[in-house]
C-alpha cells in the first residue's frame, strides 16, 4: 500500500535532516494551527501541498531555501510583507525562507487563513 501524503511529508522532513526539515515541519504545524481542516497532499513527484477547497500552498525545499508558494497569493492581503519571491505574476506569490530567517509566524497564519477564506468564498 502506498504511503499517505502525510507520511510522505513526514519522510521528507526526516530525509532532509537539517534546518530545511525543521523549517518545513514548523511551517506545517503553523498551517495546521491556522486551518485545522487542511488536507495534506503530495504532488508533482514530491511536493508537499496543503489544500482546503483548492490549493493553499506548496512547500518546496531547495538547497538554500524552503519555498512556500501560494496558489492565489496575488489575491491575498500581505500587510506583513511576507511574500518575497515570484512577485511578477498575476496569480502566485511565494515566501522564500532561508536558514537565518526569523519567520513571522502570526503573519503566516493570517496569510493561511486568508487563502482558505479566498478558496471557500468566505
Amino acid at each position: 500500500m502506498a504511503d499517505s501524503p502525510s507520511q510522505l511529508i513526514d519522510e521528507r522532513i526526516v530525509e532532509l535532516g537539517d534546518w530545511r526539515g525543521d523549517t518545513l515541519a514548523r511551517v506545517r504545524e503553523l498551517i495546521k494551527e491556522a486551518d485545522p481542516e487542511v488536507e495534506e497532499t503530495w504532488k508533482w513527484r514530491g511536493v508537499p501541498v496543503w489544500e482546503h477547497d483548492g490549493m493553499i500552498c506548496t512547500g518546496e525545499t531547495y538547497k538554500q531555501v524552503v519555498k512556500l508558494t501560494f496558489a492565489k497569493g496575488a489575491s491575498l492581503p500581505d500587510p506583513a510583507g511576507l511574500f518575497n519571491s515570484s512577485l511578477g505574476g498575476n496569480t502566485r506569490r511565494a515566501i522564500d525562507i532561508h536558514e537565518e530567517d526569523d519567520l513571522d509566524e502570526p503573519a503566516l497564519k493570517e496569510l493561511i487563513r486568508a487563502a482558505v477564506e479566498l478558496n471557500t468564498g468566505g
